[in-house]
């Protein structure tokens, strides 16, 4: 049956169709100062043009390499839905972007955020994006644009999704692509806080369907409520990593997400090379030992599902590794000699 002339809808608008174009620009206010304090000297114009724009330093690079990445939070959006907390998952939005970024050499100079809602409640928007401003200003770079999505009906009303896109700057005769790395390179690893932003399907399952946790139930092994230790943010290694590049010799650098030490120290590896790290050499964070006693998990899927406490490796010419070390401590960087370059087939040991 067919719709008559006389029984036609009058009137509909698009915030009817559930996309509220006001609440939209309402939150495009409310973002406006934090985003702002993001902007450095190379930054054109303010928001709300249709393109970012940034005036790159020619004067500081002779050949400027342009480094770009991109990447999102995964399940760990889950946590913040459960917790109602909203401002730190930005955090991790910028940090698993400008720390991929920053393994090449790069100095990250921008980054542009794309939003999707299924119901655009500008207090909860403001607040995502304020996430991601503090993540630039930790990395240092500018947040010059972004795009918000309100989805009816193809994201439930409380829920939504992210993802981030990171350009970074290195002159072209210090790129840092991990062919110089040689064996007897020691292996310097920077510790993580936690999960950072990987793994989080399989935590996930541990702790709310095999342990049966809610978000808010203290734990004693952790120190605090289940929900506080899974949405701990991302570290950002961009300002410590780069103060080393102008001094010491970093010959190539692993950033350790997804696939955990195991997959992720590979991939700086040149053929003919493999690793080995000596797993008493750091400490491991409390959550990955509750989590594998949860679940039962054997030590070989956690080194490759998780990064079992540190986010960020470099290998380095064994004759510095101690004074790269200092100065990583003289930052209040904690850092720890984890392992070496050995002739190998791409793959990591574990002693």
């Amino acid at each position: 049956m067919t719709q008559s002339d006389n029984t036609k809808i009058k009137g509909l608008t698009y915030a009817q169709s559930g996309v509220d174009i006001a609440a939209a620009n309402r939150a495009v206010e409310m973002m406006r100062d934090a985003v702002r304090r993001t902007f450095r000297p190379e930054v054109l114009g303010d928001l709300g043009g249709f393109g970012g724009l940034f005036a790159l330093n020619t004067r500081k690079y002779r050949e400027p390499v342009l480094v770009a990445g991109t990447d999102g939070v995964g399940t760990k959006l889950r946590l913040a839905f459960m917790m109602e907390r909203h401002n730190t998952v930005g955090i991790d939005l910028v940090a698993m972007c400008v720390n991929d970024i920053l393994v090449q050499g790069a100095e990250p100079l921008f980054f542009l955020d794309y939003l999707a809602v299924g119901h655009l409640a500008p207090e909860k928007v403001a607040a995502i994006v304020e996430g991601i401003a503090e993540g630039c200003r930790k990395a240092g770079c500018a947040l010059i644009g972004g795009e918000t999505a309100e989805m009816p009906g193809f994201y439930n009303k409380d829920e939504y999704d992210m993802a981030g896109f990171a350009v970074g700057v290195v002159e072209k005769s210090r790129l840092i692509d991990g062919c110089a790395v040689e064996i007897g390179d020691v292996l310097i690893g920077l510790p993580s806080n936690g999960l950072h932003s990987n793994g989080y399907s399989l935590a996930r399952k541990v702790f709310f369907e095999i342990g049966r946790f809610e978000v808010d139930n203290y734990h004693h092994e952790l120190g605090r409520t289940v929900g506080d230790e899974l949405l701990v943010p991302t570290r950002i290694y961009v300002q410590p990593v780069l103060s080393l590049l102008g001094t010491f010799k970093i010959h190539g650098m692993a950033h350790i997400t997804g696939g955990g030490l195991t997959d992720n120290v590979p991939r700086m590896l040149p053929p003919g090379t493999g690793a080995i790290l000596r797993r008493a050499s750091w400490p491991v964070p409390a959550v990955f030992r509750v989590i594998q006693d949860i679940g039962g998990i054997s030590d070989e899927e956690m080194l490759r599902t998780f990064n079992m406490g540190i986010g960020f490796v470099l290998a380095v010419p064994r004759v510095q590794a101690q004074e790269i070390v200092g100065a990583l401590k003289e930052q209040g960087e904690q850092a720890y000699v984890i392992g070496e370059v050995v002739q190998g087939n791409g793959t990591v040991e574990y002693r």
